[in-house]
């Protein structure tokens, strides 16, 4: 039981940045997200799209990853999620005060920026496993679970 309790805590530190916390944001303050994302689209309604595709994006997919259903798809979903987050809204190479000794808000959205692809990387490893056997078989069967709260050891080997 221990073990299901910690599988299931190590999943909530991972997509709690998105469910309940993001997702929660995006609903109280979609005009202000709208607002956010129509830096990177001209057009105010594909900003709100996007925002919404955004909304529902982090609380399916971390569904999946807390319940284990697809959870290896929402974790690779989630990955690209984080890179094309980090790439749309922490660009730091375009902050006119990049450096790397003194205050500078470049050097904190660029932590911003890598903190995203860290995510990414934490996503992936859940996604892929930790060997090369693993991408080989998410390749073979995307949707396939990878049973997160399955306790015997023959089960788990399947």
């Amino acid at each position: 039981m221990l073990s299901v309790l910690v599988a299931f805590g190590v999943r909530c530190l991972l997509v709690g940045l998105f469910l309940p916390f993001s997702a929660l944001d995006k609903v109280l303050n979609f005009k202000q997200a709208a607002a956010q994302a129509s830096q990177a689209v001209s057009n105010r309604v594909v900003a709100a799209v996007l925002i919404a595709c955004g909304l529902g994006v982090e609380v399916v997919m971390s569904a999946a990853i807390l319940t284990g259903v697809a959870d290896r798809l929402a974790a690779f979903i989630l990955a690209g999620y984080c890179i094309v987050t980090a790439l749309l809204w922490k660009q730091f190479w375009k902050e006119p005060d990049f450096r790397l000794k003194g205050a500078s808000a470049g050097r904190d959205v660029f932590w911003d920026f890598m903190k995203n692809v860290a995510l990414a990387g934490g996503f992936l490893m859940l996604a892929f496993g930790s060997d090369a056997t693993g991408v080989k078989r998410f390749i073979h069967h995307p949707l396939q679970s990878s049973r997160p709260y399955i306790i015997s050891e023959t089960a788990h080997e399947q």
